[in-house]
């Protein structure tokens, strides 16, 4: 007999990657030799001094609950860090910590967004977006990311997309999975869009710290843009932290309650060990972080060059993350293949190559007729080398 599931779940999606790493394990575990670049997740160890402190907290007996919103003590140091990073003064009843960054996405439209609203968000980009978005009964609207653009919106596009049910618009920058980033401009006229529609943004800045070219700027230092932007940043990306599960929201104090109720409902709080080592990340010695960014940059100048030497593919240089998006559309015709899913299932199962298809963060945009794949450069230069060698090798049989 098959178990009645709530309807509401039909609108949940997923994050493909996961699912692409279980197969490559899988395959791994079966004595398979492949080389992954699925995984959007440092390949570095947590820095010392960080460890040290979780250890230690551990120790002091820092095991019991905290506060839904997260200890005062971390909730005031990322104040202050957000402060002196985005230019613009919070205060630590504007934060809540939540196991992972990503909670803040689902708590944030969950106190913001009802039933039928519309929310703009990027595609290609974090499927995690129109899976809540979606799940909360709300209408997603793909905002089109433009390879001829640098993966950067097209702010004429979104503002024609905005109509009376519109609520709130999603930005990522820099970005998963292009590596783009958005402009000065685009994030000034964003902020006007959202200031003349009354609209939410939430900020996904996650990435903030890993950027080549340029500076990053966040859209909260706009003028009037802090009180109805939700942004997100957490651990794993700039401290290699990812299963430590530590991140935070900065928001307008009574959206923070909400959320803090929110996470008090879900989780009840964060782990209280892993938020003192949070207070060491962000005070503690930034060298860790610095060095793994320069080598983050040398792997993205190999992993471009390699890519725009096989025969069919051409990738833009990212401006951020650690993510490229090359256009397989060429090799795809080369080999027959109707889609990138096609050549990421081949380079998986023949090649012994893991990488993700553009459909991994989204459905294609009306008119879309380019394909993509989504490589993770966070992984050693000769895995790298060898995955490279491999793709080119399958691409140019032909």
């Amino acid at each position: 007999m098959e178990v009645r599931r709530a309807k509401r779940m039909s609108n949940l999606g997923t994050e493909t990657a996961f699912e692409v790493l279980a197969e490559v394990n899988k395959l791994v575990n079966q004595g398979r030799d492949v080389v992954s670049f699925c995984i959007g997740e440092p390949d570095f160890d947590t820095p010392a001094n960080i460890k040290e402190a979780g250890i230690g907290a551990i120790r002091e007996n820092h095991t019991h609950y905290g506060p839904s919103a997260g200890l005062d003590v971390l909730r005031q140091t990322i104040a202050e860090y957000m402060s002196k990073t985005r230019g613009v003064e919070y205060s630590s009843d504007e934060i809540v910590v939540t196991p992972g960054a990503k909670p803040i996405i689902f708590h944030g439209i969950l106190a913001t967004i009802d039933p039928g609203d519309e929310v703009l968000y990027p595609n290609p980009g974090f499927p995690i977006y129109e899976s809540v978005i979606s799940f909360v009964g709300a209408k997603p609207v793909p905002i089109p990311l433009l390879e001829e653009k640098g993966f950067r919106l097209d702010v004429d596009d979104l503002r024609h997309r905005i109509t009376e049910r519109t609520r709130m618009i999603i930005i990522n920058s820099p970005q998963n999975p292009t590596g783009g980033m958005l402009e000065a401009s685009d994030l000034e006229a964003i902020a006007e869009l959202a200031l003349q529609h009354d609209l939410w943004v939430i900020s996904d800045e996650v990435y903030s710290r890993i950027v080549y070219s340029g500076e990053f700027r966040s859209i909260a230092s706009i003028p009037g843009m802090k009180e109805r932007t939700i942004v997100i940043d957490g651990f794993s990306k700039t401290y290699a932290m990812t299963g430590w599960r530590l991140g935070w929201g900065a928001m307008n104090r009574s959206i923070a309650e909400d959320v803090a109720r929110l996470e008090t409902n879900c989780e009840s709080c964060t782990a209280t060990f892993t938020q003192i080592a949070g207070v060491e990340a962000l005070t503690g010695p930034q060298t860790a972080t610095e060095q793994m960014v320069q080598e983050f940059a040398a792997r993205r100048d190999m992993i471009v060059q390699g890519l725009n030497d096989i025969d069919g593919v051409s990738c833009v240089t990212p401006r951020g993350a650690f993510y490229v998006f090359p256009n397989v559309t060429e090799a795809c015709r080369r080999l027959g293949l109707k889609s990138s899913k096609e050549l990421q299932e081949r380079l998986l199962y023949e090649a012994g190559v893991a990488v993700l298809p553009r459909t991994s963060f989204g459905r294609k945009n009306q008119g879309e007729d380019q394909e993509y794949l989504r490589l993770s450069y966070a992984t050693s230069r000769d895995n790298i080398r060898e995955g490279l060698r491999r793709m080119k090798a399958f691409i140019e049989a032909i």
